[in-house]
Protein backbone atom coordinates (compact mmCIF):
# COMPACT_ATOMS: atom_id res chain seq x y z
CA UNK A 1 0.00 0.00 0.00
CA UNK A 2 1.40 3.43 -0.73
CA UNK A 3 1.50 6.28 1.62
CA UNK A 4 2.25 9.68 1.36
CA UNK A 5 3.33 11.69 4.30
CA UNK A 6 1.48 14.23 4.92
CA UNK A 7 2.38 16.72 7.86
CA UNK A 8 5.26 16.46 10.39
CA UNK A 9 5.25 17.95 13.92
CA UNK A 10 6.80 18.27 17.00
CA UNK A 11 5.37 19.03 20.46
CA UNK A 12 7.84 19.87 23.20
CA UNK A 13 6.24 18.82 26.65
CA UNK A 14 7.43 19.06 30.23
CA UNK A 15 7.90 15.96 31.83
CA UNK A 16 4.85 14.37 34.16
CA UNK A 17 5.00 14.61 37.84
CA UNK A 18 7.23 11.92 40.34
CA UNK A 19 10.42 11.99 37.98
CA UNK A 20 11.71 15.51 38.31
CA UNK A 21 14.68 13.83 39.69
CA UNK A 22 16.01 12.84 36.15
CA UNK A 23 16.29 15.34 33.49
CA UNK A 24 14.04 14.13 30.87
CA UNK A 25 13.09 16.02 27.68
CA UNK A 26 9.59 14.67 25.91
CA UNK A 27 8.56 15.62 23.06
CA UNK A 28 5.78 14.31 21.07
CA UNK A 29 5.84 13.80 17.25
CA UNK A 30 2.88 13.44 15.03
CA UNK A 31 2.83 12.13 11.98
CA UNK A 32 0.12 12.49 9.52
CA UNK A 33 0.13 9.53 6.77
CA UNK A 34 -2.37 10.05 3.80
CA UNK A 35 -2.95 6.09 2.89
CA UNK A 36 -4.84 5.49 -0.52
CA UNK A 37 -7.80 4.56 1.53
CA UNK A 38 -7.74 6.43 4.64
CA UNK A 39 -5.60 8.90 6.90
CA UNK A 40 -4.54 7.83 10.10
CA UNK A 41 -2.57 9.70 12.25
CA UNK A 42 -0.48 8.34 14.83
CA UNK A 43 1.68 9.92 18.14
CA UNK A 44 4.33 8.59 20.06
CA UNK A 45 6.81 9.91 22.43
CA UNK A 46 10.57 10.36 22.00
CA UNK A 47 12.43 10.47 25.17
CA UNK A 48 15.45 11.01 25.56
CA UNK A 49 16.62 11.12 29.31
CA UNK A 50 19.89 11.31 31.46
CA UNK A 51 20.56 11.21 35.12
CA UNK A 52 23.45 10.73 37.21
CA UNK A 53 22.83 6.82 38.15
CA UNK A 54 22.64 5.92 34.21
CA UNK A 55 23.60 6.39 31.06
CA UNK A 56 22.03 8.60 28.45
CA UNK A 57 19.49 6.61 27.01
CA UNK A 58 16.93 7.08 24.46
CA UNK A 59 13.41 5.16 23.66
CA UNK A 60 10.28 5.00 21.22
CA UNK A 61 6.91 3.82 23.47
CA UNK A 62 3.38 4.24 23.54
CA UNK A 63 2.52 8.11 24.86
CA UNK A 64 0.54 6.86 27.76
CA UNK A 65 3.56 4.31 29.34
CA UNK A 66 6.59 5.62 31.17
CA UNK A 67 9.55 5.25 28.99
CA UNK A 68 12.37 2.81 29.98
CA UNK A 69 14.58 4.74 32.63
CA UNK A 70 11.55 6.09 33.91
CA UNK A 71 10.59 2.49 34.91
CA UNK A 72 14.66 1.30 35.83
CA UNK A 73 14.12 5.01 38.14
CA UNK A 74 10.63 4.07 39.83
CA UNK A 75 12.03 0.19 40.73
CA UNK A 76 12.94 0.06 44.08
CA UNK A 77 16.53 -0.82 45.05
CA UNK A 78 15.96 -3.59 48.13
CA UNK A 79 18.70 -5.82 49.72
CA UNK A 80 18.92 -7.76 52.44
CA UNK A 81 22.56 -7.83 54.09
CA UNK A 82 23.06 -10.38 56.67
CA UNK A 83 25.18 -8.19 58.51
CA UNK A 84 25.40 -4.58 58.00
CA UNK A 85 27.30 -2.00 60.44
CA UNK A 86 29.10 0.93 61.10
CA UNK A 87 32.02 0.48 62.86
CA UNK A 88 33.90 3.44 64.71
CA UNK A 89 36.69 3.01 67.16
CA UNK A 90 34.85 -0.37 68.01
CA UNK A 91 31.41 0.70 68.43
CA UNK A 92 29.42 -1.13 66.35
CA UNK A 93 26.26 0.47 64.85
CA UNK A 94 23.81 -1.25 63.06
CA UNK A 95 22.24 0.29 59.33
CA UNK A 96 19.19 0.59 58.02
CA UNK A 97 19.48 1.83 54.78
CA UNK A 98 17.75 -0.36 52.05
CA UNK A 99 20.34 -0.15 49.90
CA UNK A 100 23.70 1.09 51.62
CA UNK A 101 26.31 2.32 50.15
CA UNK A 102 29.75 0.62 50.83
CA UNK A 103 31.17 3.80 52.36
CA UNK A 104 31.00 5.73 55.43
CA UNK A 105 31.70 8.90 56.99
CA UNK A 106 34.00 7.95 59.50
CA UNK A 107 35.39 4.51 60.96
CA UNK A 108 34.46 1.61 58.22
CA UNK A 109 31.36 0.07 57.27
CA UNK A 110 31.04 -3.82 57.29
CA UNK A 111 28.51 -5.38 54.83
CA UNK A 112 28.10 -8.93 54.87
CA UNK A 113 25.77 -10.45 51.90
CA UNK A 114 24.12 -14.07 51.28
CA UNK A 115 25.07 -15.11 47.50
CA UNK A 116 21.85 -16.10 47.18
CA UNK A 117 20.43 -12.75 47.37
CA UNK A 118 18.89 -11.54 44.46
CA UNK A 119 19.82 -7.92 44.61
CA UNK A 120 23.47 -8.79 45.40
CA UNK A 121 24.53 -8.56 41.84
CA UNK A 122 22.76 -5.20 40.72
CA UNK A 123 24.66 -4.30 44.11
CA UNK A 124 27.85 -5.22 43.31
CA UNK A 125 27.88 -3.74 39.89
CA UNK A 126 26.36 -0.53 40.21
CA UNK A 127 28.81 0.20 43.90
CA UNK A 128 31.96 -1.71 43.11
CA UNK A 129 34.60 -2.09 40.26
CA UNK A 130 33.70 -4.64 37.65
CA UNK A 131 36.39 -7.35 38.59
CA UNK A 132 35.82 -6.89 42.21
CA UNK A 133 31.80 -7.17 41.45
CA UNK A 134 32.49 -10.61 39.83
CA UNK A 135 34.94 -11.85 42.55
CA UNK A 136 32.70 -11.02 45.11
CA UNK A 137 29.05 -13.16 43.48
CA UNK A 138 31.37 -15.91 41.63
CA UNK A 139 30.39 -19.28 42.61
CA UNK A 140 32.88 -21.42 42.67
CA UNK A 141 36.39 -19.71 44.68
CA UNK A 142 39.65 -20.48 45.72
CA UNK A 143 42.05 -18.53 47.96
CA UNK A 144 43.43 -15.32 47.21
CA UNK A 145 44.66 -11.87 48.09
CA UNK A 146 45.23 -9.39 45.15
CA UNK A 147 45.80 -5.60 45.16
CA UNK A 148 43.21 -3.90 42.41
CA UNK A 149 42.57 -0.26 42.04
CA UNK A 150 42.08 1.58 45.57
CA UNK A 151 41.18 -2.28 46.79
CA UNK A 152 41.68 -5.76 48.07
CA UNK A 153 40.46 -8.90 46.28
CA UNK A 154 40.74 -11.34 49.60
CA UNK A 155 38.61 -15.04 49.83
CA UNK A 156 39.42 -17.35 52.66
CA UNK A 157 37.83 -20.25 53.57
CA UNK A 158 37.11 -21.99 56.36
CA UNK A 159 35.94 -25.53 57.99
CA UNK A 160 32.31 -25.93 57.70
CA UNK A 161 30.94 -26.57 60.92
CA UNK A 162 27.36 -26.32 60.00
CA UNK A 163 25.28 -28.94 61.28
CA UNK A 164 25.27 -32.03 59.31
CA UNK A 165 27.79 -30.86 57.05
CA UNK A 166 31.44 -32.32 56.52
CA UNK A 167 34.19 -30.57 58.52
CA UNK A 168 36.41 -30.65 54.95
CA UNK A 169 33.72 -29.78 52.72
CA UNK A 170 35.06 -25.91 53.48
CA UNK A 171 32.82 -22.97 52.67
CA UNK A 172 34.05 -20.09 51.49
CA UNK A 173 34.32 -16.34 52.43
CA UNK A 174 34.81 -13.59 49.73
CA UNK A 175 35.87 -10.35 50.46
CA UNK A 176 35.95 -6.87 48.76
CA UNK A 177 37.96 -4.40 51.09
CA UNK A 178 38.77 -0.71 50.81
CA UNK A 179 39.80 2.29 52.77
CA UNK A 180 36.43 2.62 54.18
CA UNK A 181 34.40 -0.42 53.89
CA UNK A 182 34.67 -4.73 54.25
CA UNK A 183 32.36 -6.29 51.65
CA UNK A 184 31.52 -9.96 52.32
CA UNK A 185 30.03 -12.63 50.94
CA UNK A 186 29.53 -16.07 51.30
CA UNK A 187 27.22 -18.85 50.54
CA UNK A 188 27.12 -20.78 53.46
CA UNK A 189 27.69 -19.94 56.73
CA UNK A 190 30.98 -19.24 57.93
CA UNK A 191 31.09 -19.26 61.72
CA UNK A 192 34.86 -16.95 62.18
CA UNK A 193 32.14 -14.49 59.91
CA UNK A 194 28.86 -14.99 62.08
CA UNK A 195 31.57 -14.36 65.64
CA UNK A 196 32.52 -11.00 64.95
CA UNK A 197 28.47 -10.54 64.00
CA UNK A 198 27.04 -11.49 67.09
CA UNK A 199 29.70 -8.99 68.64
CA UNK A 200 28.61 -6.21 66.14
CA UNK A 201 25.07 -7.00 67.32
CA UNK A 202 25.92 -6.47 70.65
CA UNK A 203 27.61 -3.10 69.36
CA UNK A 204 31.26 -4.22 69.55
CA UNK A 205 33.32 -4.43 66.57
CA UNK A 206 36.87 -4.73 65.45
CA UNK A 207 38.41 -1.10 66.02
CA UNK A 208 40.08 -0.96 62.78
CA UNK A 209 39.89 -2.79 58.83
CA UNK A 210 43.08 -4.27 59.87
CA UNK A 211 42.25 -5.84 63.10
CA UNK A 212 39.39 -6.84 61.32
CA UNK A 213 40.94 -9.02 58.91
CA UNK A 214 43.72 -10.17 61.32
CA UNK A 215 40.68 -11.16 63.77
CA UNK A 216 38.59 -12.87 60.93
CA UNK A 217 42.11 -14.79 59.52
CA UNK A 218 42.38 -15.78 62.91
CA UNK A 219 39.09 -17.68 63.53
CA UNK A 220 39.25 -19.27 60.44
CA UNK A 221 42.65 -20.87 61.31
CA UNK A 222 41.87 -21.51 65.11
CA UNK A 223 38.64 -23.91 63.64
CA UNK A 224 40.86 -25.39 60.54
CA UNK A 225 43.49 -26.48 63.88
CA UNK A 226 40.52 -28.07 65.79
CA UNK A 227 39.62 -29.76 62.79
CA UNK A 228 43.40 -30.99 62.06
CA UNK A 229 44.18 -32.00 65.96
CA UNK A 230 41.30 -34.59 65.75
CA UNK A 231 42.55 -36.00 62.14
CA UNK A 232 46.22 -36.34 63.84
CA UNK A 233 44.01 -38.16 66.69
CA UNK A 234 41.92 -40.41 64.51
CA UNK A 235 45.27 -41.51 62.77
CA UNK A 236 46.96 -42.54 66.27
CA UNK A 237 43.78 -44.49 66.97
CA UNK A 238 44.28 -46.41 63.58
CA UNK A 239 47.53 -46.67 64.09
CA UNK A 240 47.19 -48.63 67.68
CA UNK A 241 44.58 -50.61 66.02
CA UNK A 242 46.67 -51.34 63.17
CA UNK A 243 50.00 -52.88 65.59
CA UNK A 244 47.59 -54.53 67.66
CA UNK A 245 45.22 -56.36 65.13
CA UNK A 246 46.98 -56.15 62.13
CA UNK A 247 43.72 -54.86 60.36
CA UNK A 248 41.51 -52.32 59.84
CA UNK A 249 37.55 -52.08 59.27
CA UNK A 250 37.22 -51.42 55.77
CA UNK A 251 37.28 -48.34 54.29
CA UNK A 252 38.24 -46.76 57.53
CA UNK A 253 41.91 -45.84 56.73
CA UNK A 254 40.99 -44.55 52.84
CA UNK A 255 38.12 -42.18 53.81
CA UNK A 256 39.90 -40.60 56.75
CA UNK A 257 42.84 -40.25 53.72
CA UNK A 258 40.46 -38.62 51.63
CA UNK A 259 39.49 -36.27 54.09
CA UNK A 260 42.92 -35.05 54.73
CA UNK A 261 43.63 -34.64 50.84
CA UNK A 262 40.78 -32.87 50.42
CA UNK A 263 41.47 -30.23 53.38
CA UNK A 264 45.46 -29.51 52.15
CA UNK A 265 44.01 -28.56 48.83
CA UNK A 266 42.05 -25.57 49.76
CA UNK A 267 44.74 -24.96 52.98
CA UNK A 268 47.93 -24.95 50.62
CA UNK A 269 46.38 -22.17 48.70
CA UNK A 270 45.34 -19.99 51.74
CA UNK A 271 48.40 -19.86 53.50
CA UNK A 272 49.67 -18.41 50.61
CA UNK A 273 46.95 -16.05 50.55
CA UNK A 274 47.80 -14.82 54.60
CA UNK A 275 50.90 -14.58 53.76
CA UNK A 276 50.05 -12.59 50.65
CA UNK A 277 47.75 -10.24 53.57
CA UNK A 278 50.82 -9.92 55.99
CA UNK A 279 52.78 -8.72 53.35
CA UNK A 280 50.50 -5.58 52.64
CA UNK A 281 52.59 -2.77 54.82
CA UNK A 282 51.62 0.73 54.59
CA UNK A 283 48.10 0.33 53.21
CA UNK A 284 45.12 -1.11 55.47
CA UNK A 285 46.95 -2.52 58.37
CA UNK A 286 49.50 -1.64 60.83
CA UNK A 287 52.16 -3.16 62.08
CA UNK A 288 50.58 -5.18 65.57
CA UNK A 289 47.72 -6.03 62.90
CA UNK A 290 50.35 -7.27 60.36
CA UNK A 291 52.08 -8.79 63.02
CA UNK A 292 48.79 -11.13 64.10
CA UNK A 293 48.47 -11.37 60.69
CA UNK A 294 52.25 -12.96 60.02
CA UNK A 295 51.78 -15.35 63.11
CA UNK A 296 48.20 -16.60 61.33
CA UNK A 297 50.36 -16.91 58.37
CA UNK A 298 52.87 -19.24 60.67
CA UNK A 299 50.07 -21.28 61.80
CA UNK A 300 48.95 -21.94 58.32
CA UNK A 301 51.82 -22.86 57.12
CA UNK A 302 52.10 -25.15 60.29
CA UNK A 303 48.67 -26.53 59.70
CA UNK A 304 49.59 -27.39 56.30
CA UNK A 305 52.59 -29.37 57.40
CA UNK A 306 50.66 -31.49 59.85
CA UNK A 307 48.12 -32.66 57.10
CA UNK A 308 51.39 -33.27 55.38
CA UNK A 309 52.86 -35.52 57.83
CA UNK A 310 49.02 -37.04 58.83
CA UNK A 311 48.38 -37.83 55.15
CA UNK A 312 52.35 -39.74 54.68
CA UNK A 313 51.23 -41.63 58.02
CA UNK A 314 48.59 -42.60 56.71
CA UNK A 315 50.26 -43.83 53.56
CA UNK A 316 52.43 -45.44 55.61
CA UNK A 317 50.24 -47.27 57.40
CA UNK A 318 48.26 -48.29 54.08
CA UNK A 319 51.67 -49.49 53.23
CA UNK A 320 52.10 -51.57 55.97
CA UNK A 321 48.47 -53.66 56.03
CA UNK A 322 49.17 -54.04 52.38
CA UNK A 323 52.56 -55.65 52.72
CA UNK A 324 51.34 -57.46 56.15
CA UNK A 325 48.58 -58.78 53.80
CA UNK A 326 50.56 -60.01 50.95
CA UNK A 327 52.88 -61.64 53.46
CA UNK A 328 50.04 -64.19 54.78
CA UNK A 329 48.51 -64.22 51.23
CA UNK A 330 52.31 -65.65 50.26
CA UNK A 331 52.55 -67.71 53.43
CA UNK A 332 49.42 -69.28 53.12
CA UNK A 333 50.24 -69.73 49.05
CA UNK A 334 53.49 -71.35 49.59
CA UNK A 335 51.77 -73.91 52.72
CA UNK A 336 49.19 -74.96 50.32
CA UNK A 337 51.89 -75.02 47.71
CA UNK A 338 54.15 -77.96 49.84
CA UNK A 339 51.13 -79.78 50.71
CA UNK A 340 50.50 -80.32 46.86
CA UNK A 341 53.85 -81.38 46.33
CA UNK A 342 53.55 -83.92 48.85
CA UNK A 343 50.17 -85.27 47.33
CA UNK A 344 51.39 -85.17 44.35
CA UNK A 345 52.88 -88.67 43.79
CA UNK A 346 50.41 -89.97 46.53
CA UNK A 347 47.54 -88.85 44.49
CA UNK A 348 49.75 -90.65 41.46
CA UNK A 349 49.60 -94.16 43.30
CA UNK A 350 46.12 -93.99 44.20
CA UNK A 351 44.96 -93.31 40.66
CA UNK A 352 47.53 -96.00 39.37
CA UNK A 353 46.27 -98.48 41.62
CA UNK A 354 42.63 -97.33 41.28
CA UNK A 355 42.27 -98.19 37.61
CA UNK A 356 39.63 -101.29 37.19
CA UNK A 357 41.88 -103.18 34.59
CA UNK A 358 42.88 -106.64 34.67
CA UNK A 359 46.18 -107.86 35.71
CA UNK A 360 46.58 -105.40 38.82
CA UNK A 361 49.00 -106.49 41.39
CA UNK A 362 46.79 -107.26 44.89
CA UNK A 363 43.41 -107.95 43.45
CA UNK A 364 43.21 -111.29 44.96
CA UNK A 365 45.76 -110.39 48.26
CA UNK A 366 43.15 -109.39 51.25
CA UNK A 367 45.75 -106.76 52.60
CA UNK A 368 46.40 -105.13 49.58
CA UNK A 369 44.69 -101.64 50.67
CA UNK A 370 46.74 -101.68 54.17
CA UNK A 371 49.79 -102.34 51.80
CA UNK A 372 49.23 -99.15 49.61
CA UNK A 373 48.23 -97.35 52.86
CA UNK A 374 51.05 -97.97 54.52
CA UNK A 375 53.43 -97.49 51.31
CA UNK A 376 51.56 -94.06 50.64
CA UNK A 377 52.35 -92.94 54.08
CA UNK A 378 56.11 -93.63 53.74
CA UNK A 379 56.08 -91.85 50.82
CA UNK A 380 54.41 -88.84 52.31
CA UNK A 381 56.69 -88.91 55.85
CA UNK A 382 59.80 -89.05 53.29
CA UNK A 383 58.63 -85.92 50.83
CA UNK A 384 57.90 -84.06 54.39
CA UNK A 385 61.31 -84.60 55.88
CA UNK A 386 63.03 -83.81 52.74
CA UNK A 387 61.04 -80.26 52.36
CA UNK A 388 62.12 -80.19 56.13
CA UNK A 389 65.75 -80.88 55.71
CA UNK A 390 65.87 -78.50 52.42
CA UNK A 391 64.25 -75.82 54.80
CA UNK A 392 61.34 -75.68 52.53
CA UNK A 393 59.01 -75.94 55.45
Amino acid sequence: MALVAAHAQIEPRLPESGHSSCQTRVFTLNVGFKPILTDTAISMRVCIASCASMNPCSCVIKQNDLCLCEKKKMKPNIISPIAAFDIVSGNATAVDDAWPAPHCESGYRWLHFDLADEGLMVWAEEHLPEIAARALCQAETRPRCERFEDGLILNLRGVNLNPGADPEDMVSLRLWVTQSAIVSARKRKVWAADTIRQAANAGKGPISIGHFLSELAHGLTARIETVSLALEEQADELEDIGSERGHLASGTLSKLRQVVIKMRRFINPQREAIAALASLEGWLMEPNELAHVGETSNRTRRLVEELDATRDRLTALQDSIDAERSHVLGRNSYVLSVVAAIFLPLGFLTGLFGVNVGGMPGIQEQNAFWILAGVSLACGLALFWIFKFAKWL
